[in-house]
């Protein structure tokens, strides 16, 4: 016969200590840390636990007795739910706070090199209509909200299009207003949503791998571009075309903003598009982006931070931090679209750009044209396959590099090779400190960290990108 399971305890009058990782805040009871989403330092609650480990669990609140002095009051209906902006229960001056503290003590523990001090994080300009992409899922199994389900009533249309709620890979939540983008966002999704219902088209069912509306993508820009990439599932594409036509004509006649209406024929088991051939339904397949007298081309499949105003300051601070006097060799690691790569070419001998999307390099040698820029070169492939000694060899040893790899941080050859290419500086973009400070320990033979400088990009969240020069220890 079965073990029953013991039933999780509630905790009562808790008092909230810190933030953790992940964006949770922590407490301790009994000596078992106690993550918590959606508190803040202060609040004094009832926890009941949903998973419980020997030395950690995981709880959430179902009861405020206090609600702390640090807490601010959310402006997105969604809150709680969606699963983004955790961090909306929080004053900016305490996130800026809180990831400053998250910078330094993960280059500190995880790191454990030598520290100058470490510059005070740049904020946000923008708190809200920051980003300048968003994609959003259709579903036909709607994520019941717990009034919805607390109600007991039955629901006749369970379709949906927002994000997807975390753990719960088939169920959408149906969103009728985010912050993170202009309005735009809010209108066009609404729209599509309010269109497909009226007219009978089908949501996406993940588990069949059936339903004509599957995703969309939106791109803005500093110049007003609005770019909309929309994933049809059609596994009869004769049938289901028109419908799919009918679509994006109404919305190339509702929001003649749009500059680039794209569309995909996604039938694959995941959401991915980077392998598939996008169409173009009316106007460009791309947007533009501009950045101080430069013009970035950006396409569907193209990588471009996401808060574009935040975008200049960090490369600003990268740009700063090399400290070229135009006689340099720079090496550009995971360049992306190039966009560092030009934004410091002027300021450099010549720029050698490296990524691992073919698209990308593609986009980086345009965007290098449009600018009449003459001394980059740019090569798509693995990054710890090209950059080799043979690569050097041929190219020549960096003076400076500057490298902004994924979250999971550098590939331990390309950091080997790094040490044996021995530039005189490498200029370390993150968006994952705890990663970055690993690579700074291996780093730690032959360089000292000499700057660090923070930059918020991402308001209401606990993501920040962290950028450390380090200089070769002669």
């Amino acid at each position: 016969m079965a073990r029953k399971k013991k039933p999780l305890p509630l905790l009562e009058n808790i008092t909230i200590e810190d933030v953790a990782a992940e964006g949770k805040a922590i407490a301790h009871v009994d000596g078992l840390a106690v993550f918590v989403p959606y508190a803040v330092p202060g609040d004094v609650v009832d926890l009941q636990v949903r998973r419980k480990k020997h030395k950690y669990a995981e709880a959430e609140v179902v009861r405020f007795h206090k609600k702390s002095d640090q807490r601010a009051q959310p402006f997105c209906p969604h809150f709680g739910i969606c699963g983004g902006c955790k961090w909306q229960c929080l004053p900016y001056e305490r996130q800026l706070h809180y990831k400053q503290e998250q910078v330094e003590q993960q280059l500190r523990r995880i790191g454990k090199v030598e520290l100058p001090e470490i510059s005070p994080i740049l904020g946000s300009k923008h708190t809200r209509a920051y980003r300048n992409k968003l994609e959003f899922g259709f579903s036909n199994k709607r994520w019941l909200t717990a009034e919805e389900v607390a109600s007991g009533a039955t629901f006749d249309n369970m379709n949906a299009v927002g994000f997807h709620i975390p753990g719960a890979f088939d169920k959408i939540l149906d969103i009728t207003e985010c912050h993170l983008m202009d309005d735009i966002n809010n209108r066009i999704r609404n729209e599509i949503r309010d269109y497909a219902l009226h007219h009978g088209l089908t949501f996406y069912d993940v588990r069949g791998g059936e339903g004509l509306l599957r995703g969309i993508m939106l791109r803005t820009s500093a110049t007003g571009e609005v770019m909309l990439l929309i994933q049809f599932c059609m596994h009869r594409e004769e049938e289901q075309l028109p419908q799919a036509q009918a679509l994006m004509q109404h919305l190339h006649t509702h929001f003649p903003e749009i500059s680039a209406l794209l569309y995909v024929n996604n039938t694959k088991c995941n959401d991915t598009f980077a392998d598939l051939d996008v169409q173009v339904f009316a106007g460009n397949d791309h947007i533009f982006e501009t950045m101080e007298d430069l013009r970035f081309k950006v396409g569907p499949k193209s990588f471009y931070q996401t808060n574009t105003e935040q975008a200049y300051e960090l490369y600003k601070v990268a740009r700063s931090l090399t400290g070229l006097t135009g006689e340099e060799l720079v090496f550009d690691l995971y360049t992306g679209t190039g966009t560092i790569a030009n934004f410091v070419a002027k300021s450099a001998r010549q720029v050698i750009g490296i990524e691992y999307v073919p698209e990308a390099i593609e986009d980086a040698k345009v965007n290098s044209a449009i600018n009449q820029i003459e001394n980059t070169l740019f090569f798509a492939g693995d990054m710890k396959d090209i950059l080799n000694r043979d690569f050097i060899a041929r190219y020549g040893r960096p003076d400076v590099v500057i490298t902004d790899p994924p979250r999971a941080g550098m590939h331990g050859d390309v950091i080997d090779t790094l040490l044996f290419a021995a530039p005189r500086r490498i200029v370390y973009v993150s968006c994952n400190p705890a990663t970055q400070a690993r690579d700074l320990a291996l780093l730690d033979s032959q360089y000292r960290v000499t700057a660090v400088q923070p930059v918020d990009m991402f308001p209401h969240t606990h993501h920040v990108e962290n950028v450390v020069r380090l200089d070769r220890r002669d």
